[in-house]
Formats: structure tokens, C-alpha cells, sequence
């Protein structure tokens, strides 16, 4: 700027491309001959203005050369109009009020030329928006009287009558005795207009980056000492960003300062897109957040910038969910395998019986009249028919566990007497593995309420358990004792044991303990999962040890203990007789098992006679006459619920006797056949206990003829 001022003393040089913030003093420019400095980014038409006005001043510096006093004056407010950088000139007399003013301020207030030399201060006023006038008044007054310089920002009326909005500055001095203010005024219209709508623009990016659901951050990254990324700084954040990481206040503050323990992958990942400028897209967890996003981060700013804006989206619900579906799909996998496994070894669970049962019928119609032949054929047939009835009985009894459908029948009971029990059902297989037996019962009664029954299963389940599991000639051991206010019962044995690993699986549907060096033996694989859902429904608890395979096994159960042991109440002493010579009809879709029923009555003294469908029972009704009809459920056409509602419509009936016959034996079950006027339920298949205790239950019933 020397140097031009030196070489082209009398050209005006106006300096831009000066930041706002400029690292050195503006008056050091102006010191060395710059008439005017514009800030970046320069207007364009504050750029033009100044240089119309300087080329007009340098286009009449001649004539104001010739008139000294011109010069000196025109100098004086020239350098005042330099040192504030503005376009319109004006000059106030403090003491008259009076204005002196450019052409350009004279046509920005809209007054006319010949008040250049002076024109009242109130003139200007004037042609100021009402709503600006009472606060520019003010801060003039401030100026004149503090001599601090004067700022004013309002509204002036343009000759077309818009309002166009202009900066004044001013600044008192003293020429000779007169006091005046020096100043400028520019038009701030596009300025304000560009402000406005920067303003404008500020407010839709922010109500658009808080209004957008997915968490957004603007970071600035952090180094260490040795230029490795440890760190960032969070610069803006949204409110999603502050609800997905629940991270509050976070502007201003590092990562490492709201979360220490920050995984590094993030760091690393972040730093790398800052240096590359490449974006990334990756999902991954923050495990300090307990939370899994899906990110986007891009760097911001030209290259060497070291601020990255991320966008995430909280996915943690959705992964939560994928990893749950995968789970109940692995579940369902491992029970589709388990079903399969567990049909084909039903299938051979189901033959075993069924082949000496085929066989005991081919050496019956063989032996003829070899009755020591018959009796062991019948033998074997018998022992065979129960375990066949034993597995049925299971699988219902975990199908009505599963359906919710067992209801026990609770009384207060002595636990020895279930031991008993349980030890008298299971002595036949424990016997015939040779294996010994201790049992050790609680020196002291101990009284329990729940299902006599249900609990004599479960210990007996476990017997049957630790005989099938334990080679032959090994001890088993059932004991029980107090503990606290629970019974405890423990089956223990030296059998092939339990490996670790399958500990957890024992009472687990279909599931059987494998061991590739033992020879494991059949089963379906629900003994221990029926035990397991038994005691759980008397309250109690069931667990299995194991300290290995071939070092045995011990399952314990714990069950609930009532406050005192109460009165044993009577054993009724019930009597099952068998009415003998009655009227019977068998009525079963199933000839052979019809006949086979029949047959049985017979033999019992009874007289059967057989139909085979619904409506030929209802036929042979009138004639027959019969007593009890024992009536199959599921026959094609009509069912025996039909039949029974039939049978209890017509009042000629009402003392015939209903036994339903059905594969289903649940409460439910029994209640609907109790709804269609049953009065004896039968589980198939039924034995002949079975078939005695509900005739001895049925009142002797008489014929219509006898009634009448």
C-alpha cells in the first residue's frame, strides 16, 4: 500500500478481501493510504457505490484543488468517510441542529438537492419508519453527549415509498468553535434482506435437523500426542441424537468425558472418513450405550478438516427382535429334530408290544389245548398290552399337561405312604435288573397335600428311571427326609450317569441321556419332562446331579410341606361288586373291539349284544331293552354324543345306563361326555378292573316294563 500510494500519490485505492476477524488493526491499512476497506465476502453494490463515488471524487479533485478551502474541507470529511468505510456522507452542527449532506444521503431521505448546505436535523427525522425514530433520537443524544460514536440501524422512507433499511455512523470532533458530528449512512437494505434470509435459512436448518427422527451429531475428532484418534467433540446434536444415546448436554463435551470406557473402533472409524473424505455406512454396537446403531458419517468442510457429521438410527429394538427370531428359529429347528427323532422312536416303542402280542396270537391258534402254553402266551400278552397302555398313558398325560389340562385332585396324604406305593409299582423292573433297593423313609410323618396319584407317579417314574439307566446287579437308593418346610425325596443311583453338558437338557421334551460307550435303552423321552411339569404343578422343584458318566446320578424333588400334619382321615372301605346278569350293548365302530367287549360280558355273566353304528343302536333299543349301554364316541356318521342326547330325549329310556368308551380321558373330556348324559366315563383301552368298578358303580336298573 506504500508503494502505491508512493507511486500514484493522488489515486484513491480502496483494499478487500479482509476477513471480519482480521488478525491485525484496520487503522495500519489506513495509515498507509487505503481510502476504504471491504470486508469479505464483498457486495456487489456497496463495491459499486464506493467506486463511483472515489472515481467521482478523483474525476473532481482538480476543481477542488483550485479552492484551498474546499480542498481542506472536502479532504476532512473525505478521511472521515475513509475511516468509517460507509457511502453517504453527512455532517451535523451540534449546537444549530443543522445537516449538511451528500447528494447521495439528500436522495436516500428523500430531500431535495438545495439542502446539501444545510437542512434541519428534524427534516431527516422525518423520513425515519415511527417505530425507529424514539431509539435513533436516543442513541444520538447518547453520542453527542458522551462523545462515544454513534451506531444507529433504522428504516428510512425511499422516494417510492418502500422502507429501506440504512447503518448511520457518526462520530463528534471540534473544527475551530463549532462542535460537529461527522458521519455516514449506508444502505443496509441487501445487507438486511441477506441477514433475513440467512436468518431464515438458519431456522429451516435447524428446524429441519431437530425435526428429523434419526439421531444426527456434528464431531469434531480428537488426537493424542503421537496423531492417533482418541477422541471427539460434539458440536451440534439434535434432540433424536440426545433420546437414541441418551447422552444429555452433549455440545461441547467430548465422548471420553461422557462415556471413559467409548469402544476405539468408533474413534478409528470416525478419524479414517475425517482423512479420506470417505463416507461410511456400517452397522455395529456401542456396548457403553447398551445400544446398536446403523451409521452414516461423512466428513465436513474441505480437506484437512477434522469435523465429521454422523447420522445414526437406534436399532436396538430391531436387533433385539432378529436375534430372538433367530433363536426361536434355532428353537423351532431343535424341536422340528426332536419330533422327528421322536416319531421314529414312538414307531419302534409302538411294535416292540405289538410283536409278541402277534406272535402270543399265532402260538395260541397253534398250541390248541396246551393250557400251560395259553396261560405263559397270556402272560406275555398281558405284561406287553400294559406297557403298550403305559406308553399311551404318558403320552396323554403330557398332552394334557401341555393343553393345561390336568387337574389334580389334592388331599392331605402321608408321604411314606406314596413312597410305598411308588416302591411297590416300580419293584417288578427293579427286580427283574437285580438290582438292590434301599429305601429310607423320614423318621417322622411327614404330611403332604396334593395328588396321591400323580405323586406316586413321579416317584416311580424316577425308579423306573434309575433301573433302566443302571446295569444290572446296581444299588439304587429313595430317600426322604425334612427340610425345613419342604419334603425332600432323592433317587439316587450308580448307573451310567450324566454328562455336564447334558445336565440341562434331562427334563426337556423327547430328550434322552446318550452315551456312545453305554448302551442306552428305549423309551420315548418324556419320563422325566411329565415328572418335571407334575411336581412343578404341586409347587415343588426337581433337579438332577451327576458327577460324570458311570458315576450315577441323583434326581431330587422338593415339594411344599403342610404347617402340621393333619388327621388321617378313615380309609373308605368301598366295596367295586360286579351286578351280574345284565342287559348290556356294546356299540363301537370297531367290530373286533365291540365283539372282544362283548365277549368279555359274557364271561362275566352278563348278556351283550353288538352294534356297529349309531342308528342301528337306536334300533335296537326297543327291542333289547338293555340296562347299560356302553357307547363309543368317535364313530363315523353319528357320533355317541349324538346317540346319548337321543337316548336321554326319549323319556322310554330314562333308566338305560350310559358308559362312554373314548381314547381322551381328561377333565374336560369327562365333562362333556357328564353334558350329553353319560353317567360312566372309560378311558380305552379299558381293563377289566376298569370294566368291573363301573358296573358295581351303576345302580341296578330297571326295564321300562318293570317301571311301569
Amino acid at each position: 500500500m506504500r508503494q502505491l500510494r508512493g507511486l500514484l500519490p493522488a489515486t484513491p485505492v480502496i483494499v478487500h478481501g479482509i476477513p471480519k476477524e482480521a488478525p491485525f488493526s484496520l487503522e495500519s491499512i489506513y495509515e498507509a493510504g487505503a481510502l476504504a476497506v471491504l470486508h469479505d465476502p464483498v457486495s456487489r453494490p456497496i463495491l459499486k457505490a464506493k467506486a463511483t463515488f472515489f472515481l467521482e471524487a478523483y474525476a473532481n479533485a482538480g476543481a477542488r484543488r483550485r479552492t484551498q478551502d474546499a480542498l481542506e474541507d472536502a479532504r476532512a470529511r473525505l478521511e472521515s468517510i475513509i475511516g468509517l468505510a460507509e457511502v453517504a456522507a453527512w455532517t451535523l452542527d451540534v449546537q444549530s441542529g443543522s445537516v449538511q449532506a451528500d447528494a447521495r444521503m439528500l436522495a436516500l431521505f428523500g430531500l431535495p438537492a438545495e439542502d446539501a448546505g444545510g437542512a434541519p436535523v428534524d427534516a431527516f427525522f422525518a423520513a425515519i419508519h415511527p417505530d425507529d425514530v424514539p431509539p435513533t433520537r436516543a442513541l444520538l443524544a447518547q453520542a453527542i453527549d458522551s462523545g462515544e460514536p454513534y451506531h444507529a440501524t433504522f428504516r428510512v422512507r425511499s422516494a417510492g415509498g418502500a422502507w429501506r433499511w440504512v447503518l448511520a455512523r457518526g462520530q463528534c470532533e471540534r473544527s475551530g468553535a463549532q462542535r460537529l458530528m461527522r458521519g455516514v449512512v449506508v444502505d443496509a437494505t441487501m445487507q438486511k434482506q441477506a441477514e433475513e434470509r440467512l436468518r431464515a435459512s438458519e431456522e429451516r436448518y435447524r428446524t429441519l435437523f431437530d425435526a428429523i427422527d434419526s439421531g444426527i451429531c456434528v464431531i469434531e475428532m480428537l488426537y493424542d500426542a503421537a496423531g492417533r484418534p482418541n477422541d471427539y467433540r460434539f458440536l451440534e446434536v439434535n434432540r433424536a441424537f440426545a433420546r437414541d444415546t441418551g447422552l444429555e448436554d452433549a455440545v461441547g463435551r467430548t465422548m471420553r468425558s461422557l462415556r471413559p470406557e467409548h469402544e476405539q473402533h468408533w474413534f478409528d472409524t470416525f478419524a479414517r472418513v475425517a482423512e479420506t473424505e470417505e463416507a461410511a455406512h456400517f452397522v455395529n454396537e456401542a456396548a457403553q450405550l447398551d445400544r446398536w446403531y446403523d451409521v452414516y458419517a461423512a466428513r465436513v468442510g474441505p480437506p484437512g478438516s477434522r469435523k465429521v457429521v454422523v447420522l445414526s438410527t437406534d436399532i436396538t429394538a430391531q436387533r433385539r427382535v432378529d436375534l430372538e427370531l433367530r433363536r426361536l428359529n434355532d428353537d423351532l429347528a431343535e424341536q422340528d429334530r426332536r419330533k422327528t427323532e421322536f416319531l421314529a422312536t414312538l414307531a419302534h416303542e409302538l411294535r416292540n408290544p405289538l410283536a409278541p402280542i402277534r406272535n402270543g396270537l399265532q402260538l395260541l391258534r397253534r398250541a390248541g389245548h396246551d393250557a400251560a402254553a395259553a396261560t405263559r402266551v397270556q402272560d406275555i400278552m398281558e405284561r406287553q398290552l400294559d406297557h403298550l397302555v403305559h406308553l399311551v398313558d404318558d403320552l396323554l398325560d403330557v398332552a394334557r399337561i401341555t393343553r393345561g389340562q390336568v387337574e389334580l385332585k389334592p388331599a392331605w396324604i402321608e408321604l411314606a405312604d406314596v413312597l410305598n406305593a411308588a416302591v411297590e409299582t416300580s419293584t417288578p423292573l427293579i427286580e427283574t435288573n437285580r438290582h438292590r433297593l434301599d429305601v429310607r423313609l423320614p423318621a417322622e410323618p411327614l404330611a403332604l397335600y396334593g395328588d396321591a396319584t400323580r405323586l406316586t407317579q413321579v416317584v416311580s417314574n424316577l425308579l423306573n428311571n434309575a433301573a433302566k439307566y443302571t446295569p444290572r446287579g446296581g444299588s439304587i437308593v429313595l430317600a426322604a427326609e425334612r427340610d425345613g418346610d419342604q419334603a425332600l425325596i432323592a433317587v439316587s443311583d450308580n448307573g451310567i450317569g450324566i454328562p455336564a453338558d447334558a445336565l440341562d437338557d434331562v427334563f426337556t421334551m423327547f430328550t434322552q441321556v446318550s452315551q456312545e460307550s453305554q448302551a442306552v435303552p428305549g423309551g420315548l423321552g418324556i419320563g422325566l419332562s411329565l415328572v418335571k411339569s407334575l411336581v412343578e404343578l404341586h409347587g415343588g422343584t426337581i433337579s438332577a446331579a451327576s458327577a460324570g458318566p458311570n458315576l450315577g446320578s441323583v434326581f431330587t424333588v422338593r415339594l411344599p410341606l403342610g404347617a402340621a400334619a393333619p388327621l388321617r382321615p378313615r380309609a373308605a372301605d368301598v366295596a367295586a361288586h360286579s351286578a351280574g346278569g345284565l342287559r348290556v350293548l356294546v356299540v363301537d365302530d370297531n367290530r373286533d373291539a365291540a365283539e372282544t367287549l362283548a365277549a368279555l360280558l359274557a364271561m362275566m355273566g352278563h348278556e351283550a349284544a353288538v352294534a356297529n353304528d349309531g342308528h342301528a343302536a337306536l334300533r335296537m333299543l326297543a327291542g333289547l331293552r338293555p340296562q347299560v349301554v356302553f357307547l363309543d364316541i368317535g364313530m363315523p356318521g353319528m357320533s355317541g354324543y349324538e346317540v346319548a342326547q337321543a337316548v336321554r330325549r326319549n323319556p322310554d329310556w330314562d333308566g338305560v345306563r350310559l358308559v362312554a368308551l373314548t381314547g381322551w380321558g381328561g377333565s374336560a373330556d369327562r365333562a362333556r361326555t357328564a353334558a350329553a348324559g353319560f353317567d360312566e366315563h372309560l378311558t380305552k383301552p379299558a381293563t377289566l378292573v376298569a370294566i368291573e368298578s363301573v358296573l358295581g358303580r351303576l345302580p341296578a336298573a330297571a326295564s321300562p316294563v318293570e317301571r311301569q
